[in-house]
């Protein structure tokens, strides 16, 4: 121990960059681990469908009309604070969110949460995921 004070004594920025650079690691596996908190795998979210969770879709509505999973209700994404009245019946069901790789969907379940829905999901890997899994998509 003493050789360690020792040479962080006379290496001082060295030891400052070490310092640093395991903060910024534990920082990000902290971060990492927070938004895979509430990410459900495609199984996973099939259980809570069957359960009774929504799910949201906030891809473009071209994307949307491309394929979707089956009952997947649409909202874009810059609208999900807006549309905080119109899903306030969803508070305390499961809801699950997902875009194309799972991507911009962990912000939208983080606004969600800050506004109150306590069973909010993101789709891991979201709609690449669902698809990579031979899941079906539904059209229109």
């Amino acid at each position: 121990m003493d050789q360690l004070l020792q040479y962080s004594s006379h290496h001082g920025v060295a030891a400052a960059a070490v310092v640093i650079t395991a903060l910024a690691v534990l920082f990000y596996e902290l971060r990492l681990r927070l938004q895979n908190a509430a990410a459900v795998a495609p199984q996973e979210a099939i259980r809570l469908m069957n359960q009774g969770a929504t799910v949201l879709d906030i891809r473009t509505p071209q994307a949307y009309a491309e394929g979707h999973i089956n009952g997947a209700r649409h909202f874009e994404v810059e609208k999900i604070t807006a549309a905080v009245d119109a899903l306030k019946r969803y508070k305390e069901r499961p809801l699950i969110v997902y875009c194309d790789r799972g991507t911009i969907a962990p912000s939208a379940v983080r606004t969600l949460a800050r506004q109150g829905f306590t069973k909010v999901f993101n789709l891991r890997g979201g709609l690449a995921a669902w698809r990579a899994e031979n899941l079906p998509l539904a059209r229109g």
